[in-house]
């Protein structure tokens, strides 16, 4: 006898790459015979789901920031330049304490109505505050992590999340980061934490804002990568190598541009975020220029303001799960899709953080020997291109990764 379909209500409401996460576990679920509504923000969102099978609720937000509105408001702010990890996170939450608030309220009601609408039999989250109208629905409902594992399952045995600090690092050092971070949220924390105390929920852990689901939490990162060798993961908690979405109905061929150049195929991007600041990316493209090898280039938001020389070529937007397999190394921001695409693909990386848990992924990386985490900003030519040669050139880095890829391509179910 066939288990009974279910109905599936999938609440990704940080961005792209919490859709994105999303999308790999909605396609398990429709394979399986399951239905999947996503109720997401944004009119860019119409019609990209249902190539996937995946039925549409888009809400719209009259003033919601696009990606180029976005990453031109985080180099405002200060949050993409120069500045020590440790403030980048305070910094957006205190100048977004009383948006996040409205927001939040918005949300509730849409979510609220969305439920009555939809009716599921079970709601998947992928938020970085808690949703009080799931909680009171009475639904089962599980919390997704589609970002790296420190932010939302705190543990004194390991680093603080979004400091980039080494797992074997002075204790003294995550206290710091931790007192820094628990001041700077304290205001934004007291309002969230009172929300969820005047509608009987626990209060919040005092580094968070907001609560595991009782019922079930799962995220997404390779095994190899993962921080089990330093804490368990408690029985309501699963883990995934990946949530490696299947983009077969989007299709990609080396351009002829790049097909007869000598030299390695490296894809480099840094997010819709990182393409927004075109100085930087600029400063980055121009060191590249001056490596042998050949690049693909995701240039971001803002992609008609800059040029790329003779040995790249780039879009504003690129099918990145598609591209993966062709190249032979990734320069990456460290976003948590893209670090679990390489390791299922065997890729090596450069990691050049720039925000949040990117910081984390990349001194993970670094640290575990998968990889080399540079400084975004502060990294000089040399740097650069030496560790590009010296990743290349690392056969027993490439025999680990092939092995890495093997396992958890024959070992996770894709749609």
């Amino acid at each position: 006898m066939s288990n009974p379909k279910l109905k599936v209500l999938f609440l990704p409401i940080n961005g792209t790459g919490h859709v994105n996460a999303s999308i790999a576990l909605a396609q398990v679920l429709i394979k399986a015979g399951h239905e999947c509504t996503f109720a997401v923000y944004g009119n860019e969102w119409m019609g990209k789901l249902e190539p996937y099978g995946i039925n549409e609720i888009v809400w719209l937000e009259k003033d919601k920031l696009d990606a180029k509105s976005w990453g031109l408001y985080f180099k405002q702010i200060g949050i993409l330049g120069p500045i020590d990890p440790s403030e980048k996170s305070v910094i957006l939450l205190k100048d977004q304490k009383h948006n996040i608030y409205n927001f939040q309220q918005q949300l509730e009601i849409n979510v609220q109505q969305t439920i009555e609408e939809v009716r599921p039999d079970i709601i998947l989250c992928d938020h970085f505050l808690s949703i009080i109208s799931v909680m009171k629905s009475g639904i089962p409902w599980v919390l997704v992590c589609s970002c790296n594992p420190l932010v939302l399952k705190r543990d004194d045995r390991l680093p603080p999340a979004f400091s980039g600090l080494p797992t074997n690092g002075p204790i003294s050092e995550w206290q710091t980061f931790n007192n820094f971070y628990k001041e700077g949220i304290q205001e934004m924390w007291q309002m969230l934490n009172d929300i969820q105390v005047a509608n009987g929920f626990p209060q919040l852990n005092e580094r968070s804002l907001i609560n595991e689901s009782k019922y079930l939490n799962i995220y997404g990162y390779p095994l190899e990568l993962d921080y089990l060798d330093i804490r368990p993961l408690p029985d309501n908690w699963y883990r995934f190598d990946n949530f490696l979405r299947n983009d077969k109905h989007l299709r990609f061929e080396l351009p002829e541009q790049l097909r007869d150049k000598p030299g390695k195929l490296i894809y480099f991007s840094l997010g819709s975020m990182g393409g927004a600041d075109v100085d930087n990316m600029k400063r980055l493209v121009d060191i590249l220029a001056k490596s042998k090898h050949r690049f693909i280039v995701s240039k971001g938001p803002l992609a008609d303001e800059y040029d790329l020389p003779d040995n790249m070529w780039g879009k504003d937007s690129l099918p990145q799960v598609n591209i993966l397999p062709l190249v032979d190394l990734v320069i990456t921001h460290g976003g948590n899709n893209t670090i679990t695409e390489m390791f299922a693909f065997g890729k090596p990386m450069i990691v050049i953080p720039l925000f949040s848990d990117q910081y984390d992924n990349a001194q993970r990386v670094h640290e575990k020997g998968y990889g080399i985490r540079l400084d975004a900003y502060k990294c000089t030519e040399e740097e650069l291109l030496t560790s590009i040669e010296n990743i290349l050139n690392d056969k027993l880095l490439s025999e680990k990764l092939a092995k890495i890829s093997k396992r958890i391509l024959n070992e996770n179910i894709r749609a």
